[in-house]
């Protein structure tokens, strides 16, 4: 179990996101109850756990898609910053794919892709134009640089989400549930595309249900049950011997038997 004294630890000097004390309420209901998380630099962190525990909830607080009521959450060192142009750049360097890939209808690809570095960045829109090609190679997607939205499959959709997301050049990048939407054929696309993200050092923190991700690209796994971290531990420690029996059942209700 994750330490919820009074006083919690320092933040790790290595730590890239550190999280301490973190709670959050919706209404009567306590989400997140006293979460200590460090993220390192290059990390990949996945975060697992029943429905309702709490896991797209932590996922939104670090950029602050979700205002937290109790601790603190820093990016570099820094506390997240409340509102304004600061917590527009910590937005910009903090990318964030949801389950629903929430791309502009109205745009072509390309344009979902360099919509941001322009705006944001203040990139020329040549370049621009020139890194969101780069990126839809990156996701095998070049292809369908001119088409819109509604003629992508899901799965398709999803990888030009991340290459938007990777067109800020972020440092971090946040996973709510990617695949949830997905058809089961579209899921191992997008994968594949987390799997080289993971594998070129990307820091990622990832709310999946993919278990085979999960033991394949994770560093660490996060376990959350009712609001609060369960436990953490490798990959291999963790789906071989869980430690709580929260996570046993958890695990012995998704894994194949």
């Amino acid at each position: 179990m994750t330490p919820t004294s009074a006083t919690p630890d320092p933040q790790p000097a290595s730590a890239l996101i550190s999280m301490r004390g973190v709670t959050k309420t919706f209404g009567p209901v306590t989400v997140l109850r006293n979460i200590d998380l460090d993220i390192a630099k290059g990390e990949v962190v996945v975060v697992v756990g029943p429905s309702g525990s709490g896991k797209s909830t932590l996922c939104r607080t670090i950029n602050r898609l979700e205002t937290i009521d109790g601790g603190t959450i820093t990016f570099r060192g820094q506390p997240l910053p409340v509102e304004g142009a600061a917590l527009k750049k910590v937005r910009a360097d903090i990318g964030m794919v949801f389950q629903s890939f929430n791309l502009f209808p109205h745009m072509t690809v390309l344009d979902n892709i360099s919509f941001g570095p322009i705006r944001i960045r203040k990139l020329d829109r040549a370049e621009a134009k020139a890194r969101a090609r780069t990126l839809l190679q990156r996701v095998d997607l070049v292809h369908k640089a001119d088409a819109y939205p509604s003629q992508l499959s899901g799965g398709q959709q999803q990888r030009v989400a991340i290459a938007r997301a990777l067109a800020m050049e972020p440092e971090a990048m946040l996973f709510d549930e990617p695949t949830s939407a997905l058809d089961p054929e579209m899921v191992s696309e997008v994968l594949d595309v987390m799997r080289s993200l993971a594998s070129d050092g990307m820091t990622m923190v990832v709310v999946t249900h993919e278990m085979g991700f999960a033991r394949a690209s994770a560093d660490r796994v996060v376990f959350l049950s009712d609001g609060v971290i369960a436990e953490q531990n490798t990959p291999d420690a963790f789906f071989t011997n869980p430690a709580s029996d929260r996570a046993k059942d958890f695990l012995a209700r998704v894994l194949p038997h």
